[in-house]
């Protein structure tokens, strides 16, 4: 990774108090859907996004949300999480998507895809898993942020963004552009912001998932099919949705229950 990016890393904010409560709150077992509510109420720009996620076909909540008590309560406290720590890493990143040919809100949009399409795969396999991964999937395309800030102080904009486009493997792009990956950067980026090593390290080898530590395979093997069937130059396209069920069917992972996933969304978003 190159030392400005290095340094970018290491000079970014804290975590909004308001995260750092909801995640106190999350983690601490005696704690309500009221107790987040409240904590959540605090920051209106958690609120703004947190009722538009709500109201979101992507979500298919099937009613207007129209206060915190009610987004909280049908996203439940993981969720809820989620999306307010998501949004709030995105704030603090400053985000300007250029270099990958999107915009800020497109990226917000692919990233709660990808969150969206795992939480649905594995919700009926595993709760516990399908939460983690839900987070995991939420942030894990957060270092694209600094590389594409990167890019644009070298004035690489035109030439990486020719090459995104054409992309089969958009890891391979940032690698020869500023030497280093999505993943790896957004490992940084949490390991700065001292989340724990579970998390970390799932996002940190999801491109080379044989490569992570034994417990970690499964999550990181997971994160590397989403952004496969969601990357963020092509999201759900039927080559993407193709190489993705192929990657789940060689891991050994349930490929019918992705492929639902994949159906819910889709249609979702039609």
């Amino acid at each position: 990774m190159k030392n400005s990016m290095v340094d970018s890393i290491k000079s970014l904010p804290p975590l909004p108090k308001t995260v750092i409560d909801m995640q106190r709150v999350c983690s601490d077992p005696s704690s309500s859907i009221d107790d987040l509510t409240k904590t959540v109420e605090g920051d209106p720009m958690i609120v703004a996004n947190l009722l538009k996620a709500a109201n979101s076909p992507l979500y298919s909540l099937r009613r207007e949300i129209n206060n915190v008590s009610q987004a909280v309560s049908l996203f439940g406290m993981s969720m809820t999480r989620s999306i307010g720590l998501g949004n709030s890493v995105r704030k603090l990143l400053n985000v300007d998507m250029e270099p990958y040919g999107i915009s800020s809100e497109r990226f917000a949009e692919v990233s709660s895809i990808q969150a969206v399409l795992v939480h649905k795969w594995f919700s009926a396999i595993d709760r516990n898993k399908a939460d983690k991964l839900f987070l995991a999937a939420f942030l894990q395309e957060s270092g694209k942020i600094v590389i594409a800030s990167d890019i644009i102080q070298e004035e690489l904009v035109t030439n990486f963004k020719s090459d995104i486009e054409t992309a089969l493997d958009i890891s391979i792009v940032e690698n020869s552009f500023v030497g280093a990956t999505t993943a790896e950067v957004s490992a940084a980026i949490f390991s700065h912001w001292n989340f724990d090593r579970e998390f970390i390290q799932m996002i940190e080898f999801s491109d080379n998932p044989s490569r992570a530590p034994e417990e970690f395979i499964e999550y990181s093997t997971v994160l590397n099919i989403i952004k496969t069937v969601a990357p963020i130059n092509n999201p759900l396209s039927e080559r993407a949705i193709t190489q993705a069920l192929k990657k789940a069917q060689e891991a050994g992972l349930n490929v019918d229950a992705l492929q639902k996933a994949i159906n819910m969304v889709t249609e979702n978003l039609a």
